[in-house]
């Protein structure tokens, strides 16, 4: 059983105290009996303290006492939409909550069409409550500088020891602002693979039968669809912008110095000092602007791409490719088990995204923060809870064949967690039908990623934008304005790059870059 992971790791580094409540003693790893962990329930609260005191003179951190005498209301709040039929399946979590830690769990949804202004609002607001889901497309770190989160560096590993043993030490270094810990990252591993998927079964009858690999590939694989299939659309592209751009980057080995899509700031990780450039001086952007020409008059994508909506093109068949990550590319053969869903990795530097992407905030209003951290424990590391949390009820919301694949079921009432930062690897499991492909993906990726090599060596680089915020926003809808019709070929290619430079340039680009090229040689020389 995976649960047996957490006993092993946890016998290692830390050391057992006492929950104490309602006059009982229990194990401190509140996600296994002792008997079932091999651990041993401490005598007393003398001896807790005993092993406490002997981790913190070994230099381990030590778990703490947990005080359960009071029954306490935990408030999370995360994105997305409550299912219709969610409340069965709080009520079973609330029933272990009770006995395991003497608490429930109160979720708090905000709609992904409202968390830009109400997201912030939470920590602004004064609002009393405890979890929130955090990412950097959430302003993470500048919240975190702004007060709006607990320092975690001595509650994490006293009130959340299993998560804390399981954390790497890449995802411990990457929770860091300033060398304070502001958040629990994720303990699911993640990759930048990034790249064409796309349905073969429609060019094979047209001799159209290798693999694309190149973006040559990819032309002559969208000439064969326009010529085809005039009622689709060749690429799908939306009014979020093209991904086509991050895709070139990451096949010519560049990666994005904020460690994610739609920015505008690269290096090459090969370089010894990296130097930051953006898209106007980079010296292949003029191929690329070329290329996003040629397939804007073949008419691979409309015109009015940038104002459609419809972000589902290729699961309802109007486009057979979008370029997207690995995980689309899963969800996408999963959901279409009739096509022949194809994918290619164009990310030639491949990386762990940052353990940071998806992560957990204690607000700094809380009034509890010992008791939700104990409870992020049991979530993030006993399996049967975070089954419980995550897919819901066997059964009722979710089935699991013999090879423990899983089938989201009455997906009317039912769905995953969109919790993202609960996820562990240990513990996720393949739908049905996942290709098999998947897996040979990330045994090469697993095998390829070193922590101090290429991509991988800055993905602990948190940059902050606070001290040019203004400049930075600016530069963001600049960015906007000017470069996606540009990338698109909707702008002539030379004239349009000038112009986007002359744009970025009075938006204050040049500020941003030296800050950011501040923060960014302070870390290499760190690293030497």
């Amino acid at each position: 059983m995976k649960k047996k992971l957490l006993s092993i790791v946890l016998a290692a580094a830390m050391t057992v105290a006492v929950l104490a409540g309602c006059g009982n003693k229990a194990d401190q790893n509140a996600n296994a009996k002792p008997e079932e962990s091999g651990q041993t329930e401490a005598a007393d609260t003398t001896e807790a303290d005993t092993s406490a005191q002997e981790g913190e003179e070994s230099g381990e951190p030590a778990a703490a006492e947990l005080d359960t005498s009071k029954q306490v209301e935990i408030v999370m709040y995360y994105l997305g939409t409550e299912p219709a039929g969610q409340q069965v399946i709080w009520d079973k979590l609330n029933e272990i909550l009770l006995e395991r830690l003497n608490c429930t769990l109160k979720v708090n949804f905000i709609s992904f069409a409202d968390y830009p202004n109400k997201y912030p609002l939470l920590f602004s607001s004064g609002e009393e409550f405890d979890i929130a889901y955090a990412a950097s497309f959430l302003n993470y770190s500048s919240l975190a500088l702004k007060g709006a989160f607990m320092e975690l560096d001595e509650l994490w590993p006293a009130y959340a020891p299993n998560n804390y043993a399981l954390a790497s030490e890449t995802a411990k270094k990457q929770a860091k602002i300033n060398g304070i810990t502001y958040c629990i990252p994720s303990l699911n591993r993640t990759y930048s693979a990034y790249g064409p998927i796309y349905r073969k079964d429609l060019v094979e009858p047209y001799g159209f039968t290798k693999d694309i690999e190149t973006f040559e590939d990819v032309e002559e694989y969208l000439d064969i669809i326009k010529e085809n299939y005039p009622e689709m659309q060749p690429l799908s592209i939306y009014s979020m912008g093209s991904d086509v751009d991050d895709c070139f980057m990451y096949y010519n080995g560049m990666y994005p110095i904020k460690g994610s899509q739609n920015d505008f700031f690269w290096i090459d990780p090969t370089e010894e000092n990296p130097k930051i450039v953006t898209y106007y001086e980079y010296a292949k952007t003029p191929e690329f602007l070329e290329m996003m020409n040629r397939w804007n008059e073949k008419g691979f994508y409309p015109k009015s791409a940038l104002s459609d909506t419809d972000s589902k093109k290729f699961n309802n068949g109007i486009a057979p490719m979008l370029m997207h990550n690995v995980d689309n590319y899963v969800s996408s053969a999963v959901t279409n088990p009739d096509w022949d869903v194809s994918y290619t990795n164009f990310a030639t530097d491949i990386s762990n995204l940052s353990f940071t992407q998806d992560a957990m905030v204690i607000s700094n209003t809380s009034k509890n923060p010992e008791r939700a951290l104990a409870l992020w424990d049991l979530l993030t590391t006993d399996e049967e809870v975070f089954d419980l949390f995550y897919y819901g009820i066997e059964g009722v919301s979710y089935e699991l064949n013999e090879k423990d694949e899983i089938t989201m079921i009455d997906t009317d009432n039912y769905n995953t967690s969109s919790m993202w930062a609960v996820r562990n690897s240990e513990y996720l499991k393949n739908s049905v039908g996942t290709p098999d492909y998947y897996g040979v993906l990330k045994s090469e990726w697993d095998a390829y990623i070193k922590e101090d090599q290429g991509a991988q060596k800055y993905r602990s680089l948190v940059i902050d934008t606070t001290a040019v915020e203004t400049e930075y926003s600016a530069c963001l809808n600049t960015h906007q304005q000017y470069w996606w019709p540009l990338e698109l070929g909707y702008t002539e290619p030379v004239e349009g790059l000038k112009e986007y430079q002359s744009m970025m340039e009075a938006a204050g680009i040049e500020k941003v870059r030296e800050e950011l090229q501040r923060q960014l040689d302070e870390y290499v020389a760190g690293l030497k």
